[in-house]
């Protein structure tokens, strides 16, 4: 997620009015696949993976790549059939190269129709700006990659190392495909790094201006406890001292008081070092001042109260569903709260779930993990990873910043770094902070970002594979 950084003395190219734009063959081709993959209801429920997974396959064989080069897998995720899809382009003869792993995920949170302006799974180009679930979150990414290996297979371009798309089915759930795509991976290709499309892209301030490419290099862990309160219930009427909704909600008001140990690497100092300087007001000097000493109590709650900044702190947790009760006439005999920990790399979810515990000071508040959780490592941006970032940045933003971050939220690299591969996640798209509503109602990119970033990929794999 893009933070809101202040702007720096770049310029953005004004964007035309809808009517003005004549499409290359090449946007044509990436707007098509945009729009028909976005029909497709990938999120849990509609079964819809599979579909998808037929429409690129067709794509890719249309286009020339071979069926030996197209690994398509069936899977049972949490009782969910979806599919994985793993696409070869190959390098030309006698290279030695190691390959190079680009991930991206084709399943979607689901969309209610009923509670959206517009119809969620449709394409609807207004106001300058493409709205459908997923037009970021990352069916802009599956996009991106599948019509720029498209386009330079039309171009007859012969890599020198093997090019390999992994593309997920339930990375928003189960990650079962997710686990067993990494797993192939290791065995059978070993890669020398992995590049995500999931996560990072270029932040721009408020106004449009780009303030600096922003590399995801680590992700913190995901984990997900419900939290129940029992009671022998009884009526309405005779209400008694102890209440499963009240001993919850008590429970709740603690962990909404609490905040976790304030946390520092490396990358996050680094990180707010930079950021600092790009950020106006009081949110830049305080990152400044972290970044300088990680132990500043004003610095931290400055960074604390701010939504865009609490993440990069330390570990968080959130309550984010309630189900409680069973009749209105009567007491409530079980109530459980699901909650949400972003857990800080290094933190264990063992810890964690110890720390809630201990907060609450309730031995009749019973813990469930609802998750597997996936404990990752930070990852190195390389050197020829950063020059290829470099070559293509600057060919959009001339010497504009890159700066590596950590991402609250997760992705399906995490799997790939605890296998010991360096993954960093390095989106085309460019996107205000206001304009980031992924997961969320009426998701959207700009039109300006979809079309400006579709030569992205095109460059890096260029500069990384000649």
């Amino acid at each position: 997620m893009a933070l809101a950084l202040v702007a720096g003395a770049l310029s953005v190219p004004p964007a035309l009015a809808q009517d003005d734009v004549v499409l290359t063959a090449h946007e044509q081709m990436a707007r098509d696949i945009y729009r028909d993959i976005i029909a497709f209801r990938t999120a849990r429920g509609q079964q819809q993976v599979p579909a998808m997974v037929s429409y690129l396959v067709d794509r890719f064989k249309k286009a020339g790549f071979d069926d030996g080069d197209i690994r398509v897998t069936d899977y049972d995720s949490d009782g969910e059939k979806t599919q994985g899809l793993m696409v070869t382009y190959r390098a030309r003869p006698g290279s030695t190269a190691k390959p190079i792993v680009l991930l991206g995920h084709m399943d979607v949170v689901d969309a209610l129709a009923k509670d959206w302006v517009r119809p969620p799974f449709t394409l609807t180009e207004e106001e300058g700006y493409f709205f459908g679930r997923a037009t970021m979150d990352n069916k802009y990414g599956i996009t991106n990659l599948t019509s720029t290996f498209l386009r330079l297979k039309a171009e007859g371009w012969q890599p020198s190392r093997d090019l390999v798309l992994v593309f997920s089915g339930d990375e928003e759930s189960g990650m079962v495909s997710t686990e067993d795509q990494a797993e192939y991976v290791a065995k059978n290709i070993d890669p020398a790094f992995i590049l995500n499309s999931d996560a990072g892209g270029i932040a721009l301030a408020e106004n449009g201006t780009p303030v600096a490419f922003r590399v995801q290099s680590a992700e913190k862990t995901f984990a997900t406890f419900h939290l129940t309160a029992t009671n022998a219930g009884g009526h309405s009427s005779r209400p008694r001292a102890d209440n499963a909704i009240y001993e919850l909600a008590e429970a709740l008001t603690k962990i909404a008081a609490y905040k976790f140990p304030v946390r520092a690497t490396d990358l996050t100092r680094q990180y707010f070092a930079t950021a600092g300087k790009l950020t106006p007001g009081e949110t830049g000097r305080a990152m400044l001042r972290f970044a300088a000493d990680p132990t500043d109590a004003a610095a931290i709650a400055t960074l604390q109260a701010n939504p865009e900044t609490v993440g990069t702190l330390g570990t968080t947790c959130v309550a984010t569903m309630l189900e409680a009760g069973h009749a209105e006439n009567a007491l409530p005999q079980s109530a459980t709260a699901t909650v949400n920990c972003r857990i800080f790399p290094g933190v264990s979810a063992a810890a964690t779930e110890a720390r809630l515990k201990k907060i609450i000071g309730n031995d009749n508040i019973m813990f469930t993990l609802m998750t597997d959780v996936t404990e990752s490592p930070e990852s190195k941006l390389r050197d020829e990873v950063k020059a290829a970032l470099r070559y293509s940045v600057d060919k959009r933003y001339p010497g504009l910043t890159i700066l590596p971050y950590m991402e609250s939220g997760g992705t399906d690299g995490m799997h790939y770094r605890n296998l010991g591969y360096d993954t960093v996640a390095v989106s085309g798209a460019a996107m205000k902070a206001s304009d980031i509503y992924a997961h969320g109602l009426n998701e959207r990119l700009p039109v300006a970002s979809f079309y400006d970033g579709l030569d992205h990929w095109y460059w890096i794999l260029k500069k990384l594979a000649e």
